[in-house]
């Protein structure tokens, strides 16, 4: 093994056994340096052993190329001063060529200068050799910061700074920029030396967190006692699973509507964020917020809504409940029934509104049980009665409105009599109603037991009437002949009244009762004919006073011995007489039909004039007799003044 020397400052390099007789260059394949520093290539090359150097040994460093027929660049030149004006006064060969040593040092170096470096051989003669192999030169304007590929929170991290350390005359410093947010960070330096190249790196080790992801990072190089600095910064890149997922929160909206539902999820990288509606997945992207339409939205859109987010590094997901108010629909209540009385009976209704219906049950208009706040109400009717029977309906409210649904329930019972059922005395002799009430309608019929008869139609001694108003069935008959009378006067009846349908039947005996407005025609009668009587006593005597003055007798005084006669004498002036009989009987027509307004009565009174057609033992008479003159000590006789007159009795 053949061991080269080179100057004190160049370490030597180990040389492989057979390299002495072969035409080989020893160089590091990369070395960095700072821009505007300086660099050192270290550099060892061989020849062969049999070439003796004639006239000393000569090298020449090129740029970008090894051939000098493509003329590249002149580094250095060992024989002459002549380079690129770009390495003029920079560069200088600190190694003895012919101790085989080629390192080389450049000053003052700029990005301009990155690129291969070849070395050149010169032995004199033929003996030229450039040696394929170079080193490639980088020149930082700024440190590297070795950043891990994937950046994950909470796990534990190294990131480390590095700086080239080959200029002999600076020594670079290395310090880390904006750690003091990170929890707990920890510093070490390195100095790391391979191929005769230097790299002095520090590294910075912490435990990130989601809140580091985007913060910014810096190492800076410097080289003491100079200006030189030189800064990288970084943004920390962190990886972390969803941390948050927001959403709207809870809502109310009226049916009919639209709604916008956000989702944002905080995460790195950006998660895949989906909608879901239960089991069904409405929406989904990959991105930092998604919002979801729902448009004319109805109650089947009401329940949750939840957002997911999942980005590969975890998983998380929020609810919302969204809430449809709507008003109440048409309730649902039982079909419409026929029931029989005593039946008990449950009644439903079931409906749906948001917020949650108030439920009334209303019969006929009036509120019947209790009113509940559910979307279900059973009224219980115990043991029906026929009052029962009618139309119910269930009212639901919310605030939003209000909807119904009605029933009928029609209650069938046994007949039942009322109390107007009665036998009746009018002027044409006793009438007999009989009212019942039942479902189905009852049927009427009278049962004369006297007669072994059951009435149902008409016959010619008597009047049957039927009418159905409802379940209210009303029969009646008229009596022509009055029979027999009772001591008190009254006709004697016996009349049975049969009211039955499909649920039972029931006969009874129908008192008799005088007819309140009969007995008020009589009265009435009574005081008529004794009022028209005394007026035509007054109109007698009127005239009478009238022809004994014409007589020239007016004081005379007359004593009666025979009133037929004086009234055969007061007949002569017949129509004076006409004429005031016929206001008489007019006053009475009056009379009647102010009594036919009171009693709201018709067809079974009749004038005043005609009551006298009425039988005699229904109407008092009164009665006229002319008593013929007395002392005035007595009940009648004769006057101060000379007249005559009688006196009216009643019998």
């Amino acid at each position: 093994m053949c061991i080269l020397y080179v100057e004190e400052s160049i370490e030597p390099l180990s040389l492989p056994p057979d390299a002495s007789c072969q035409w080989n260059v020893w160089l590091p394949r990369d070395i960095s340096a700072m821009t505007n520093s300086c660099v050192v290539i270290p550099c060892t090359f061989m020849y062969p052993s049999g070439i003796r150097p004639s006239r000393g040994i000569h090298g020449i460093w090129y740029f970008g190329q090894p051939y000098p027929q493509l003329f590249p660049p002149v580094v250095f030149k060992s024989r002459t001063d002549v380079v690129h004006e770009s390495y003029k006064g920079r560069t200088k060969l600190l190694g003895d060529l012919h101790q085989r040593n080629c390192t080389l040092l450049i000053n003052n170096i700029g990005t301009e200068h990155t690129g291969r470096y070849y070395f050149r051989a010169d032995l004199g003669g033929a003996n030229i050799y450039t040696y394929p192999d170079f080193t490639e030169l980088k020149v930082l304007d700024q440190p590297n910061i070795d950043v891990p590929e994937e950046i994950v929170s909470d796990e534990s991290l190294e990131l480390t700074c590095y700086a080239p350390d080959n200029c002999p005359d600076m020594t670079p410093e290395i310090q880390w920029m904006y750690t003091d947010y990170l929890p707990d960070p920890e510093f070490s330096t390195d100095l790391v030396e391979e191929s005769n190249t230097a790299v002095l790196s520090n590294t910075l080790t912490f435990t990130p967190r989601p809140m580091h992801n985007g913060q910014l990072l810096g190492c800076r190089v410097y080289y003491p006692n100079t200006t030189l600095a030189y800064e990288r910064l970084i943004n920390l890149d962190v990886k972390y699973a969803p941390r948050s997922v927001w959403v709207n929160a809870s809502s109310e909206v009226m049916e009919g509507s639209s709604v916008t539902l956000h989702c944002e999820v905080d995460s790195n990288p950006p998660a895949r964020i989906a909608w879901m509606f239960g089991d069904q997945e409405l929406l989904w992207d990959t991105a930092s917020n998604v919002s979801l339409m729902l448009d004319d939205v109805t109650p089947a859109n009401e329940g949750i809504y939840t957002c997911v987010g999942d980005n590969g590094y975890g998983i998380m997901n929020t609810s919302l409940y969204l809430a449809v108010k709507y008003p109440p629909h048409e309730p649902m209540v039982n079909d419409s029934i026929t029931v029989v009385e005593g039946t008990t009976l449950a009644l439903h209704c079931s409906t749906r509104g948001s917020p949650a219906p108030t439920l009334t049950w209303l019969k006929d208009g009036q509120l019947v049980g209790t009113i509940t706040a559910d979307e279900l109400s059973v009224l219980t009717i115990a043991e029906i009665t026929p009052q029962g029977d009618g139309q119910y309906r269930c009212l639901a409210e919310n605030e939003h409105g209000r909807a119904s649904s009605s029933l009928n329930i029609t209650v069938e019972y046994a007949p039942v009599l009322l109390e107007e059922s009665k036998c009746t005395v009018v002027r044409e002799g006793v009438q007999c109603v009989c009212m019942a009430t039942g479902n189905p309608e009852p049927t009427i019929e009278f049962y004369l037991p006297d007669l072994n008869i059951t009435i149902n139609e008409t016959d010619g001694r008597y009047n049957f009437y039927t009418h159905t108003d409802g379940h209210t069935s009303t029969g009646m008959i008229k009596l022509r002949e009055k029979g027999e009378r009772v001591d008190n006067g009254s006709p004697a009846v016996n009349v049975h009244c049969s009211i039955s349908n499909a649920y039972g039947r029931e006969s009874i005996l129908l008192e008799l009762q005088q007819e309140k407005k009969y007995m008020m025609a009589v009265i009435v009668g009574t005081i008529g004919g004794v009022a028209v009587i005394a007026f035509i006593i007054a109109a007698v005597r009127y005239v009478g006073h009238n022809n004994k003055k014409e007589n020239g007798n007016p004081r005379q005084d007359v004593v009666l011995e025979n009133p037929a006669l004086y009234y055969s004498a007061v007949k002569k002036d017949k129509q004076n007489l006409r004429k005031k009989v016929l206001k008489t009987e007019l006053l009475g027509s009056k009379f009647n039909s102010i009594l036919e307004e009171t009693t709201g009565e018709d067809g079974d009174y009749q004038s005043v004039g005609s009551m006298a057609g009425l039988e005699r033992q229904e109407l008092n008479y009164a009665s006229l007799e002319f008593i013929g003159a007395r002392s005035r000590e007595g009940a009648s006789g004769r006057r101060d003044d000379g007249s005559n007159y009688t006196e009216i009795k009643a019998k």
